[in-house]
């Protein structure tokens, strides 16, 4: 077994790359535990006619939103199977929440997500945002293929050595 670097960072400050460039998962274990919380956010916009077919709840497959939410919150937990440096977290909260927006023919989505450890949870909260507005595409796509993606970004991180971030809006 060959020894390698615990925890190192390349020379501009990327972390998930060792010394000689080679990509490596974070060393967390000297690290504290602390109540670590992000928050993301991220937009879908769409035809008017697609929005009114969310809002009646009359969507061939359902409840657009509710099956939404769900689908974010199933990404949240599975987020270190998607993204390959990520660590497995045991998520303690994962809240998401849409709100429309009629004047911009837009559905907004917010995922908060919490956990008690040694890493953050940003990777979460945006995987919970993308994967809640991909499944929106996805159950109004047969109406509706034009609908983009948007803004998906961090708003918030708090905990961890770094403290609390809050996005300049």
């Amino acid at each position: 077994m060959t020894a390698h670097n615990k925890t190192s960072t390349t020379n501009d400050g990327l972390t998930h790359f060792d010394a000689t460039g080679q990509a490596h998962m974070v060393d967390v274990g000297s690290k504290n535990e602390t109540h670590r919380i992000a928050i993301a956010s991220g937009t879908i916009r769409m035809k008017p006619e697609t929005l009114a077919i969310i809002e009646s709840g009359t969507a061939k497959k359902g409840d657009v939103l509710g099956i939404a939410r769900i689908a974010a919150i199933m990404a949240a937990k599975r987020t270190s199977d998607l993204i390959p440096l990520c660590h497995p977290l045991a998520l303690t909260r994962v809240t998401v929440d849409f709100s429309i927006d009629a004047t911009q023919s837009s559905i907004h989505c917010t995922a908060q997500v919490e956990t008690f450890g040694k890493t953050g949870v940003e990777m979460e909260a945006l995987t919970a945002v993308q994967i809640g507005l991909l499944t929106i595409y996805d159950m109004c796509k047969a109406v509706d293929r034009g609908m983009m993606m948007s803004e998906i970004k961090v708003l918030e991180k708090h905990g961890g050595k770094s403290g609390d971030w809050v996005a300049d809006l």
